[in-house]
């Protein structure tokens, strides 16, 4: 949920939103029933506010962007990762509820808006809706081939396995290693190159990535290349095993600053940062799926803490690799 790396830019954080921002909309006392439909609204955002007319970033193209509300419930809110697949998005909350929705595109194939929402509440070993910030703060999502559900959470560390076919979750396996509270397993990915049950988790804080499976314990495979004031919060697997991670930084002059890195099997990386006055928000969530015409689409989700001052915004952005050396 934190919107930076290092814990002196969450405390100044934390007192700027509680001098500043209005305190969040009262939530109901529990998810909306498992099968209810959210309408979302998609309002579309440039990338520059300053500059409608700018279309890229580097060798990434806009491929749109919308800022996602609900009047139907309070709880879409606080979404901290996202996975893509076809036309179909998943995501889970702070606040321990799990968001899907299709995603809607133009004729052009630019982002225009979900719809078919659904929001339902994440369940513990006991089957019941999780309660408490202590409990619910889910950060990291993955799918894995067979359908289940890997789900991160910060606070009480842990790692659990939701049932394809339904049923409540058991515990996988998570690093063995010491995470502050609010600085854990924000990346998560499945890793089906490996093998079906793999999955690679990044830790925030440090940027240290490890190789786990189901049947396995978790390894250290690297540590991303990072600076201090930057947290490790999101890591995709795309097609043709290109990776995707994504780095996240707050202060109170700069705002928010994202940098997306994607890295071909063989070839350099691609890197595009987001920051003022580019639009940006806390974002958590990443993905990179098959996009147009050869390229990769690079799908992007933003946390909004609860706050009115912030937003979920949804932005999509198309990158070509390449053609390898000797290529025609």
């Amino acid at each position: 949920m934190k919107t930076s790396g290092g814990v002196l830019a969450g405390l100044i954080l934390s007192a700027a939103l509680a001098a500043c921002a209005p305190p969040p909309a009262p939530l109901p006392a529990g998810p909306m029933p498992v099968g209810d439909g959210v309408a979302v609204r998609a309002t579309p955002v440039p990338l520059n506010p300053d500059d409608p007319d700018q279309a890229r970033i580097g060798d990434f193209v806009y491929a749109g962007g919308v800022a996602l509300t609900s009047d139907q419930t309070s709880r879409l809110h606080g979404l901290s990762d996202l996975v893509v697949k076809g036309d179909r998005l998943w995501s889970i909350s702070d606040d321990g509820d799990a968001f899907e929705a299709r995603l809607v595109l133009d004729k052009a194939g630019r982002l225009v808006g979900v719809a078919d929402g659904r929001l339902t509440a994440l369940t513990g070993p006991d089957g019941k809706p999780l309660q408490g910030k202590a409990l619910g703060d889910a950060e990291g999502l993955a799918i894995l081939p067979n359908g289940d559900r890997l789900v991160s959470f910060e606070r009480q560390h842990r790692i659990w396995r939701y049932p394809a076919e339904g049923g409540p979750p058991a515990p996988a396996p998570m690093p063995d290693v010491a995470m502050a509270e609010n600085d854990g397993m924000e990346a998560i990915t499945a890793d089906p190159e490996v093998a079906p049950d793999a999955y690679a988790v990044g830790v925030e804080a440090t940027g240290a990535v490890f190789a786990c499976r189901l049947s396995a314990e978790c390894r250290q495979i690297g540590t991303v290349e990072k600076s201090d004031d930057f947290g490790l919060v999101a890591l995709s697997r795309g097609p043709g095993e290109h990776r995707l991670t994504m780095l996240r930084a707050w202060d109170p002059l700069r705002g928010n600053r994202i940098v997306v890195r994607v890295k071909p099997p063989n070839g350099e990386r691609a890197e595009m940062t987001l920051s003022r006055p580019l639009t940006v928000d806390n974002f958590e969530g990443a993905a990179i799926v098959p996009g147009p015409a050869g390229a990769l689409r690079v799908y992007l989700l933003s946390d909004d803490n609860f706050q009115s001052s912030q937003r979920t915004l949804l932005l999509a952005f198309d990158w070509k690799p390449p053609k390898p050396v000797g290529a025609k």
